[in-house]
C-alpha cells in the first residue's frame, strides 16, 4: 500500500507556521515552560519528566525549578510512574487530611512499602525532602535492589543508616551522584530541578527497550492535523517507527496566524471550539480507509480540546472494528478529555489511551510511547 500524498500545497502551510510570532512563542515552544531555558543543565530533564509524565509544572507556562520539593510532591511523582492505581481505604496520619489533592498518593506509597510517614500519625506532607530520603524512596521503589560496593563520600559517616544501601544504589547506578567536593549532603534540600534530573536518570535507564517496527505493509496510517508543524513532527516520527501510511488533515480554508490567536475570542479557532456543531471542512480524502485496522490521530490541543476539524474527520468514515490511537501535542496542557469527547463521533472503534508530547519530543521518546501500547501491531497485516 503506497504511502499516501498530501492534498495541499506544502508550502502554504509551511508559510502560515513561518508567519506564526516567534516571540510570542520563542519561550514556551523551548520546553514548554517560561522559567526553564533549554540550554539549562535541567532543561533536557524537565522536558523528559514533562513528556513522560512525571512531573507536572507549578502552572500551565512555569516549573519553578529552584522550588524545594515537598514530600507530598515526590510521592505524587511516583503515584503517577506506577499508573496511578485505585486505593482504597485510609491512611492513619493526622497531618493529611480527607480530600487533599495527594490523598491518594500517600496511601499508595505507604501501603507499597516506598514512602512511609515520620510516625504512625505523622506524615509531614509539606516538608521538604532531603537527598537521602530520595535515594531511599527510588532504592524501595526499585525494588530494593542488591548494589555493588560504592566509593564512599567524603561525608559518608553523615548518611543515616536506613539509606546506606540506597545511597550505594544510587550512585553505582549512576542515578543519584554526589556534589563537585565528593560529599553526598544527605540532609540537602532537593529542588524540583534536581528531582527532574534524577527521574529521567532512572527512568530512562529502566524504560523498555523499543519493540522493532512492524513489518512493511501493515496497514496502520498516521492521520494528522497540524497547525503550526508540533503535530507534523510528532506524525513523522510515528511513520518512521510504524513504517505505517500518513495522511496530513488539511483544512479547506487554512488557519492564519489570527485565526490561531487563542487571546482573541473572536478568532476562528475561538468560534469554532466554542461551537459544537463547527465542522471545518477538510481539502482531499484518504483513499482505502477500509483498508486500514489501526489509526494513530493526531491533532495540536486548543483550549484542552481537539480541534474541530477531528470531529469532521471522524464522522467521514466508518471506523467500525478499527483501532484509533490518538495523540496530541501542547506546550503545556495534557491530553485530558480531548479525545474521550469525540470518541462517539467513531461507534464500533476501540480508542486506546492517548499520549501528549511536546512538539520537540525525540523519536526514541514517541517509540517508548508506542512499545508502551496494548497493541499487537506484529498481528495487524
Amino acid at each position: 500500500m503506497k504511502t499516501l500524498k498530501r492534498l495541499s500545497a506544502v508550502l502554504t502551510a509551511s508559510a502560515l507556521a513561518l508567519a506564526l510570532s516567534a516571540t510570542a512563542f520563542s519561550a514556551v515552544e523551548d520546553t514548554g515552560f517560561s522559567d526553564v531555558a533549554a540550554d539549562a543543565w535541567y532543561g533536557e530533564a524537565v522536558m523528559y519528566c514533562r513528556d513522560n509524565g512525571l512531573m507536572n509544572g507549578t502552572s500551565q507556562t512555569t516549573f519553578t525549578p529552584d522550588a524545594t520539593m515537598t514530600r507530598a510532591q515526590l510521592c505524587a511523582v511516583f503515584y503517577r510512574m506506577a499508573g496511578s492505581p485505585e486505593v482504597s481505604g485510609a491512611d492513619a496520619f493526622a497531618d493529611t487530611p480527607a480530600g487533599a489533592w495527594y490523598e491518594d498518593a500517600i496511601l499508595w506509597a505507604g501501603q507499597n512499602g516506598i514512602m512511609s510517614g515520620y510516625t504512625a500519625a505523622s506524615f509531614g506532607p509539606n516538608d521538604p525532602v532531603t537527598r537521602a530520603q530520595i535515594a531511599a524512596i527510588l532504592w524501595r521503589y526499585a525494588g530494593q535492589p542488591d548494589s555493588d560496593a560504592a566509593e564512599n563520600y567524603t561525608d559518608e559517616t553523615s548518611i543515616p543508616s536506613w539509606a546506606d544501601t540506597a545511597v550505594d544504589w544510587a550512585q553505582a547506578s549512576g542515578t543519584i551522584t554526589g556534589m563537585a567536593d565528593g560529599s553526598f549532603q544527605p540532609n540537602g534540600r532537593a529542588t524540583r530541578a534536581q528531582v527532574a534530573v534524577i527521574l529521567m536518570r532512572y527512568d530512562s535507564r529502566t524504560a523498555p527497550t523499543p519493540a522493532p517496527p512492524p513489518e512493511a505493509g501493515t496497514d496502520v496510517l498516521v492521520a494528522y492535523f497540524s497547525a503550526t508543524g508540533n503535530t507534523e513532527t510528532i506524525a513523522g516520527h510515528l511513520q518512521g517507527i510504524l513504517d505505517a501510511d500518513l495522511y496530513e488533515i488539511m483544512p479547506e480554508v487554512p488557519y492564519t496566524s489570527a485565526d490561531l490567536d487563542y487571546t482573541d475570542s473572536n478568532s476562528r479557532s475561538q468560534v469554532e471550539g466554542r461551537d459544537p456543531d463547527a465542522r471545518p471542512v477538510i481539502s482531499g480524502s484518504v483513499e482505502n480507509m477500509e483498508d486500514y485496522e489501526v489509526i494513530f490521530l493526531g491533532y495540536p490541543i486548543w483550549n484542552g480540546q481537539a480541534p474541530k476539524i477531528i470531529s469532521t474527520f471522524l464522522e467521514r468514515y466508518d471506523f467500525s472494528g478499527k483501532v484509533i490511537v490518538p495523540f496530541c501535542t501542547s506546550g503545556s496542557s495534557g491530553i485530558g478529555s480531548s479525545a474521550r469527547n469525540v470518541e462517539g463521533l467513531a461507534p464500533g472503534a476501540t480508542w486506546l489511551d492517548g499520549q501528549r508530547f511536546a512538539g520537540s519530543a525525540g523519536q526514541e521518546t514517541v517509540a517508548q510511547w508506542v512499545d508502551s501500547l496494548d497493541l499487537d501491531l506484529d498481528a495487524v497485516a
